[in-house]
């Protein structure tokens, strides 16, 4: 419970309840969802949920947010790079998402955890984010369970500290050397915080956003954390009610399928 309250307090992470629940705007949840997020902030155990998971082992919160069953982890992670690019494209040159690195050729790296494939690919870059408007910006995105037993004995800044070092240990290095770039960990918990490096790059992006949208600073980067909060938050939904089924019901070719659909029912297009 004191690690639950302690991560209500974070910076963003009360945004979805604060809110109105406008739906236009994506910021409504319907009874159930509204009940699971309210379970999920304070680590009670949500209502009905299965006893074991298809990939065999027992379900549990901690298991839903994890299990790569349905690849719900990879739809989180993919949800919060769009929409860090799509809001780096207002402000920055440059923005892509998954750029390749440049291959190793005779570089050689202090850091024996630095990363050395070729073909290696971060999240997001952008041009002007931090400098020029010819200063490159890599980041890449990590999102982490605080209540995962691996995270739940340390402290929040201990915890966000050593994912960061992480991402940097196997990054930073060869942006920095061979990219002649910056590196930044965008580090997110489940729960809806962000570690110090997301936190002073989203402060940054918002304050470039609100000279340009002509808005007020303190309102950009409340809707910024409150659409961060927002998809953290409904993943997290996703991760525990989302189906995980156990094999493809499905087997036939999808494009064959739709052709004979359009075909046998007269649809005109």
């Amino acid at each position: 419970m004191q690690l639950a309250t302690d991560l209500a307090r974070e910076k963003g992470a009360s945004s979805w309840l604060t809110a109105l629940p406008l739906e236009e705007h994506g910021f409504a949840l319907h009874k159930t969802a509204f009940r699971d997020a309210i379970a999920l902030r304070y680590g009670w155990p949500p209502s009905q949920i299965p006893t074991n998971c298809v990939c065999g082992h027992s379900f549990s919160v901690q298991h839903a947010l994890s299990c790569p069953r349905g690849g719900f982890p990879s739809i989180r992670h993919n949800e919060l790079r769009d929409i860090t690019a799509s809001l780096l494209k207002e402000t920055c040159h440059g923005v892509a998402t998954e750029p390749s690195l440049q291959p190793i050729t005779s570089e050689t790296f202090n850091r024996t955890t630095a990363n050395r494939q070729n073909g290696a690919r971060l999240d997001v870059v952008a041009n002007g984010i931090w400098g020029s408007s010819f200063e490159r910006a890599f980041f890449d995105v990590r999102v982490f369970n605080p209540f995962a037993p691996s995270n739940r004995h340390s402290s929040l800044t201990a915890s966000y500290r050593h994912h960061e070092n992480l991402k940097k240990r196997h990054y930073e290095q060869r942006i920095r050397e061979v990219e002649h770039s910056s590196f930044t960990p965008l580090v997110f918990a489940t729960t809806g915080g962000l570690g110090p490096a997301a936190g002073a790059f989203y402060k940054r992006l918002a304050s470039m956003l609100s000279d340009k949208w002509k808005q007020p600073y303190s309102t950009t980067i409340g809707w910024l954390r409150c659409r961060i909060s927002f998809s953290l938050l409904r993943s997290s939904i996703m991760c525990l009610r989302g189906a995980r089924s156990s094999k493809s019901s499905f087997n036939g070719h999808l494009a064959a399928s739709v052709d004979l659909t359009i075909a046998d029912s007269n649809l005109s297009v």
